[in-house]
C-alpha cells in the first residue's frame, strides 16, 4: 500500500508515536501545540453496509485542519476488489473505503492505525487534547484518567447512557447531533464538534473540568484513597466466602 504510508499496524504503532520517529514529531511541531491532537478509535468493525460512515468521519477530519491520530477496524474489502491492494490475505483495505486521496492529503497531520493500538499510552501523550469515543466504560474512565476531554459518540448498549452522564451530568464531554432514525453523524457535524472541543472556550472549559477530576483520580487511587479502599473491601469480602 505505497500511498498509505501513514496507515500503521500495532507493531509500529507504540514505537513511533511515543520515542520520537520524525513521522510523528511533524504531530509534536511547533504547528501543533500542547493538546491539538484528536484521537479517535472505533474498536467496533464497520460493516461492510455502514462503510459510509468512515467515508464521513475522514472528511470531517480532513476539512477540520485538526492534527489526528485515528485507530479503526473497517470491513474487509471482497477478494475481487482487494487484490493487488494489500500485501497481507483478508487485511482491511483502507483505501477502497476513504475518500480518494484522503490519505495522501492527510499524511503530514495524521496517522491511521488499522489493528490495535496503546490507548492508555496514546490518551496520557500530551499531544492529545480530545477524544472521539463510543462511550464504552473503559475508555472514558482512561479518558477521565489522562485529564482529556471527549466528543461523545455512542453506537449501543450501555454507551448512550454513559453519554448522558457525560455530557449532562459531569460536563467532560461534548455530544454529537445525530439523524434520529440511524445515528448518523456527518462529516460537518463531526469537523465542528472536534473543532470545538480543541480550539474554543467552550473546550477548554471542559478540558479545565477534565483536569480537575484527573486530580482527584490520582487521589483515588494513591495509598489510602477511595478506590484503594473499596478494592481492600472487596477483596476482604472474598476471603470471607
Amino acid at each position: 500500500m505505497a500511498a498509505s504510508a501513514h496507515v500503521v499496524h500495532f507493531q509500529a504503532t507504540k514505537a513511533f508515536f511515543l520515542t520520537g520517529d520524525k513521522r510523528t514529531s511533524r504531530l509534536k511541531g511547533k504547528e501543533n501545540s500542547k493538546g491539538a491532537l484528536a484521537f479517535l478509535r472505533f474498536s467496533e468493525c464497520y460493516l461492510p453496509e455502514r462503510s459510509f460512515r468512515l467515508r464521513e468521519t475522514a472528511s470531517g477530519l480532513e476539512k477540520s485542519g485538526v492534527r489526528f491520530w485515528w485507530v479503526v477496524h473497517p470491513p474487509l474489502a471482497d477478494s475481487q476488489t482487494q487484490a493487488g491492494k494489500s500485501s497481507t490475505p483478508n487485511e482491511p483495505c483502507l483505501e477502497l473505503l476513504l475518500p480518494e486521496g484522503f490519505l495522501e492529503r492527510t499524511k503530514d497531520r495524521g496517522f491511521l492505525v488499522n489493528s490495535w493500538a496503546p490507548q492508555v499510552e496514546i490518551l496520557n501523550h500530551g499531544s492529545v487534547g480530545g477524544f472521539v469515543t463510543h462511550c464504552g466504560w473503559n475508555s472514558f474512565l482512561e479518558a477521565l484518567c489522562a485529564g482529556v476531554p471527549m466528543v461523545a459518540w455512542p453506537l449501543y448498549a450501555e454507551q448512550r447512557m454513559n453519554r448522558i452522564f457525560l455530557v449532562e451530568e459531569m460536563k467532560v464531554a461534548l455530544a454529537f447531533r445525530e439523524a434520529e432514525d440511524d445515528q448518523f453523524v456527518t462529516a460537518a457535524e463531526l469537523e465542528e464538534r472536534v473543532i470545538e472541543l480543541v480550539n474554543s472556550k467552550k473546550g477548554e472549559a471542559i478540558r479545565d473540568r477534565v483536569l480537575k477530576l484527573r486530580k482527584d483520580a490520582v487521589v483515588a487511587k494513591s495509598d489510602g484513597g477511595s478506590s484503594c479502599l473499596a478494592m481492600a473491601k472487596l477483596v476482604d469480602s472474598f476471603k470471607k466466602v
